[in-house]
């Protein structure tokens, strides 16, 4: 079965990625010297996985819709969706009061208003939710960044610092809170060995109903 590469990625790194998008569509991430011919066979090879992930996002109940940024579209946040409405004469770029009110004037970069508003919001809550559990089992950091991260919703260097995807202030907070315990969990036990779910499980009993959400929906996390 020929398959087609939607978006062929020259870039430098040492292996070839594949990676199907939340449209379905496949990019192939190469390094810079690998020949079209080794690319082809590499995607031949994994024929089965591409078709088998293709049929998962083509199946999703709720697809991924790109943001125009018109009145009336639903905009993610928390866990929820709120209509957007563009004011003609405001002089905030955008004010959310139980729905997102985005200015005319901004409308050209709406999208980078909407993720400088998500990072700030993230930067509100998610250190909230770090001390609050942090306090109950006693972890100690060194501090909490907010990121650009696309794949990966947290991660706990070695040094101490915990880091978040503004993406995840997207996601209702039972979900956010999992991801804060999942980084805090790492700060004493560095791997995914039972003893560190073992960890998760103390404070979050339901820690796999939060991870299963995030694993099924967490394509809808962006804007």
């Amino acid at each position: 079965m020929k398959i087609k590469i939607d978006k062929l990625i020259r870039m430098k790194r040492k292996t070839i990625a594949l990676q199907i998008t939340d449209d379905a569509a496949l990019i192939v991430k190469a390094p810079f010297r690998v020949s079209e011919q080794i690319i082809k066979e590499v995607v031949a090879k994994h024929v089965t996985w591409i078709e088998k992930r293709r049929k998962e996002v083509l199946s999703r109940e709720t697809k991924f819709v790109k943001k125009e940024f018109v009145n009336g579209e639903k905009i993610f946040y928390m866990g929820q969706y709120y209509e957007l409405t563009i004011i003609d004469e405001q002089n905030e770029p955008l004010i959310f009061n139980q729905g997102f009110f985005l200015s005319k004037n901004y409308l050209s970069t709406a999208r980078e208003v909407f993720i400088d508003w998500y990072k700030k919001r993230a930067l509100e809550k998610i250190p909230e939710r770090v001390e609050c559990y942090t306090k109950k089992r006693n972890f100690t950091y060194s501090k909490i960044t907010i990121t650009n991260a696309e794949k990966r919703w947290g991660s706990c260097s070695s040094k101490g610092n915990l880091n978040f995807s503004w993406r995840l202030i997207m996601a209702p907070l039972f979900v956010v809170d999992y991801v804060v315990v999942h980084e805090l969990t790492h700060l004493k036990v560095r791997n995914h060995s039972k003893s560190f779910w073992d960890e998760v499980k103390i404070l979050m009993p339901d820690y796999k109903r939060r991870q299963e959400w995030l694993k099924n929906n967490g394509y809808l996390l962006r804007i």
